[in-house]
């Protein structure tokens, strides 16, 4: 019996007042998987992560994330299965002032009741969980560092080991490895694939580098112009289908 998917998408288009951002798409993403989306630019991968973590509700078609139909679920029902899939950020959205285990421990906060999360603010909570998920992405010594003084590469990973408090079922990764040098991107990539090969987490990103989505990912999906292009196992991709998926 083959297990049931993490993430279905039916028929999906999504709308923003007059742009069209997916049109039509379908898919099925199911346990463990590791999948990249690929496209230029506008293609709509922000728009199909935000519709994987149900931030985003589509106009038309069906998401359903772990057996749930997104948009027949209420604010409280939808933040439950929010909590279940975690997102990296390109943009970290990390409280630079606030030391490094302040920002891990936002990963719980859907978890703890409002005194323990202000109370955390005063005298850390959940300390050991913290360095436990800063020793997985390398910076256990970084515990109490503030955090805007620490390199881009060592924020990336503080906004990771947010996610591995909040220990999702899946992991979404939006452009991950846009605004780190190509010795970070590989630090990085092989960090994103070791987590969802030992913890069997489902994995998504979103990337521009096709090397990167062929080298780590199973599986690559090609989006241009908020269409699903091709949906292929990463070593049955070609260069005639590169071709038609970056065609000016």
């Amino acid at each position: 019996m083959s297990p049931s998917p993490v993430f279905q998408l039916e028929q999906v288009s999504c709308r923003f007042g007059t742009v069209t951002a997916l049109t039509d798409c379908s898919l099925s993403i199911l346990p463990g998987e590791r999948v990249a989306l690929i496209g230029p630019s506008g293609a709509g991968k922000s728009t199909l992560l935000s519709l994987l973590n149900g931030s985003q509700v589509p106009t038309l078609g069906r998401v359903v994330i772990m057996g749930q139909d997104v948009s027949r679920l209420n604010v409280r029902k939808r933040r439950r299965i929010q909590q279940l899939v975690g997102t990296v950020y390109q943009q970290h959205h990390l409280v630079g002032n606030l030391a490094v285990i302040h920002n891990v421990n936002a990963g719980q906060l859907g978890r703890w009741p409002l005194p323990k999360a202000l109370w955390s603010l005063v005298w850390p909570q959940n300390v050991d969980a913290a360095a436990h998920a800063l020793a997985q992405v390398g910076i256990a010594d970084k515990l109490y560092a503030r955090t805007d003084r620490l390199s881009g590469g060592q924020q990336q990973r503080v906004a990771l080991a947010r996610v591995l408090l909040q220990d999702p079922a899946a992991i979404l990764a939006d452009e991950p490895i846009s605004s780190v040098d190509p010795e970070r991107s590989r630090a990085l990539m092989d960090l994103l694939r070791q987590l969802s090969e030992t913890t069997g987490k489902t994995l998504v990103i979103s990337l521009h580098e096709v090397e990167f989505a062929v080298k780590y990912c199973d599986r690559i999906i090609g989006l241009r112009q908020g269409q699903i292009l091709f949906d292929a196992p990463a070593q049955a991709i070609t260069k005639a289908m590169m071709t038609s998926l970056y065609q000016l």
